[in-house]
């Protein structure tokens, strides 16, 4: 399983928020059995306020996975999938 960081922005005018049906649609894709029927694992999530900014830590088997499963959420805005790696494997390593 690999490591992955999303970063998802939109606009303050297509604040999925505000929607009152996307709202709970992308919670509801965000709840651990849906995430977990994609093969995705969700370690995090927060949502930076006031910056219409989201963050996600997640695992996949692999990049286009974590890809398809963000899907929802580019129709919002932009998606942004960076392979990442624990604290423990970058020393490890000896490098970041």
């Amino acid at each position: 399983m690999g490591l992955y960081l999303v970063r998802h922005t939109h606009a303050d005018e297509t604040c999925p928020a505000r929607d009152p049906q996307m709202a709970p649609m992308l919670l509801q894709h965000l709840s651990e059995p849906n995430a977990k029927a994609a093969g995705v694992g969700i370690h995090g999530e927060a949502v930076i306020d006031g910056e219409h900014t989201l963050y996600l830590i997640l695992d996949a088997a692999d990049k286009d996975t974590v890809n398809s499963y963000m899907q929802p959420f580019a129709m919002a805005g932009e998606v942004e999938v960076m392979e990442a790696s624990p604290c423990e494997a970058v020393v490890a390593r000896g490098a970041c």
